[in-house]
């Protein structure tokens, strides 16, 4: 989840190198921006270029002899220590698999033999740090109390990324707990990670909870990243920090070996510097998860190759919604959601205004199912671990708090209590609360709105530019659309919309459960039309 407030205001819950190891991959200063890494090709005139590099670009180099996938992983961990770890020491990445380069060698061996498994062959790939994947790394949840974690098997999300041949570089810092912990906290700040800085203004948020994911996609140190969403936790990291973020359907991606907020709304998702390679992300993670019954209600709606969306022309005809009702938090972002509507009507959409999504705030009834699931969802999978499980259940993992000289430091952990208070899923203020919640945000939310004004997607500001850190105050977000998505289940996507203040801010394009393809359609053609995203310059105020 990102930062919220609950039940207050509206009732919105936010939750080895060749070349003498490339002159250019060496440690950089901390100057405000980085260097365009490059390589002579064997013609003697094309050079490599690292910085904003797409899959298409990396593969092209693999399958023309330009550059290994053994110097491309060797080049990243270069970059994750030199920028992450010491300037401007951004602090998105907990931990780096120590597999990483015996990994990349194997698959290169693969490639050379002819054998590539597809796009993602050699693709650098971050997870965040609530993931599961059974190596090297340990799974926290930026939590010091899983630290030395490790679980029996891969996630269903690591175990798709391995078969396509990407390569799992690091874990990513995160909110602790997926944000799911205090009512008052600093989104990208975690007991074992810190403090995650926004790589455009190093005094700013990087927002959460899927921080880290973010800030390593938008300051080159990947070529993708995972992120997970309950409320706002891809899309509102990927606002601010300048890329795309998709956070799926419920059920299109499998959720096993996922440290877990809602068995509702918790989803994972790519986050890339483009629609394009974020698309052909989506597409190898889909398909059935055996250890997660949602994925059968994809069966027939998912694809594997979401490409065939990305059409330049892919606005032509859309009628789409601007949700008004979210607006008005900052006279600048209105102004650039009303330039983003007149790109939109000279690419031939027609565009509508809707002040309402839904008529009834459910925001109590949505807290209360995340407090539910939340603890349901956490014991199992402390059970999940083993025998040898670091915490054995919520009710330990709050008594380790309050024991721990750092996690109580700067927050509380309300949630965790107020979740540990709570019955099982048999209690019928649960059941009342989840169905109650379901009917405002789908039958008589998303699905009435767009079928009542015959919609293809409905659009809104994803959220502000980033606002300043603080761990004495916490967040101080002014703004955001997440919740109908969120609430739904249904997919989400955000694209870079512009600047302000050096600050990127992006739009969010969502609607009907397993629209992707529509909304991707939208979303190339947008982002095709602008081409807003710009690398972060590392200012530090």
């Amino acid at each position: 989840m990102k930062r919220r407030t609950f039940i207050h205001h509206s009732g919105k819950l936010l939750i080895g190198i060749s070349l003498i190891d490339w002159l250019a991959c060496q440690p950089v200063s901390n100057t405000p921006k980085l260097p365009t890494l490059h390589k002579p090709q064997s013609s003697g005139n094309s050079m490599f270029v690292l910085e904003e590099m797409t899959i298409d670009q990396l593969q092209k180099g693999y399958k023309n002899g330009s550059f290994s996938i053994t110097e491309i992983v060797k080049c990243y961990l270069n970059k994750i220590e030199e920028i992450d770890k010491k300037g401007p020491a951004l602090n998105a990445i907990i931990q780096v698999n120590p597999d990483a380069m015996d990994i990349a060698r194997q698959l290169e061996e693969e490639l050379q033999s002819g054998n590539a498994r597809g796009a993602l062959h050699g693709v650098p790939i971050i997870l965040k740090d609530n993931i599961d994947t059974k190596d090297g790394m340990f799974t926290t949840a930026g939590s010091r109390a899983l630290i030395g974690s490790k679980p029996l098997q891969d996630s269903q999300v690591a175990a798709k990324l391995r078969e396509a041949g990407a390569i799992i570089l690091a874990k990513a810092n995160l909110s602790e707990w997926a944000n799911f912990r205090a009512n008052i906290s600093s989104s990208g700040w975690s007991g074992h990670g810190g403090q995650t800085k926004n790589p455009y203004r190093l005094d700013r948020n990087p927002c959460g909870s899927s921080s880290g994911s973010g800030v390593a996609v938008s300051a080159n140190m990947c070529m993708l990243a995972i992120g997970t969403e309950t409320n706002g936790s891809i899309v509102c990291p990927s606002n601010n920090n300048g890329v795309v973020g998709i956070k799926p359907t419920v059920g299109l991606v499998g959720r096993s070996g996922i440290i877990p907020i809602s068995f509702t709304q918790d989803t994972a998702g790519p986050m890339a510097r483009t629609v394009r390679d974020a698309a052909i992300c989506l597409g190898t993670l889909t398909g059935i998860d055996e250890r997660d019954s949602k994925t059968k209600e994809s069966v027939g709606k998912a694809l594997t190759d979401y490409t065939v969306f990305l059409k330049k022309d892919g606005l032509k005809a859309k009628k789409i919604g601007l949700w008004t009702g979210c607006m008005g938090f900052h006279f600048k972002v209105d102004k650039m959601v009303r330039k983003a509507v007149e790109v939109m009507k000279t690419q031939g959409a027609e565009v509508i205004e809707i002040e309402k999504i839904s008529e009834e705030n459910v925001g109590k009834e949505a807290f209360d199912v995340l407090l539910y699931e939340f603890k349901d969802g956490l014991n199992k999978y402390f059970d999940s671990l083993g025998a040898d499980a670091p915490i054995k259940s919520l009710e330990a993992l709050i008594a380790f708090n309050k024991k721990d000289d750092i996690e109580l430091r700067y927050f509380d952990q309300d949630l965790l209590e107020k979740a540990q208070a709570l019955g099982n899923l048999n209690t019928p203020e649960y059941k009342t609360s989840l169905n109650k919640m379901l009917k405002a945000s789908r039958e008589n939310g998303i699905d009435k709105v767009m079928n009542n004004n015959g919609l293809d997607a409905i659009i809104a500001p994803t959220g502000a530019p980033a606002w300043k850190t603080d761990l004495t105050i916490g967040d101080n977000y002014i703004g955001s659309s997440s919740s109908p998505a969120a609430r739904s289940g249904y997919p989400n996507i955000t694209v870079p919309m512009g600047f302000i203040d050096e600050l990127p801010v992006g739009i969010s394009i969502f609607g009907r459960a397993w629209s992707e393809g529509v909304l991707l359609e939208v979303a190339y053609a947008y982002e095709q039309a602008t081409q807003y995203r710009r690398p972060p310059q590392f200012l530090d105020n």
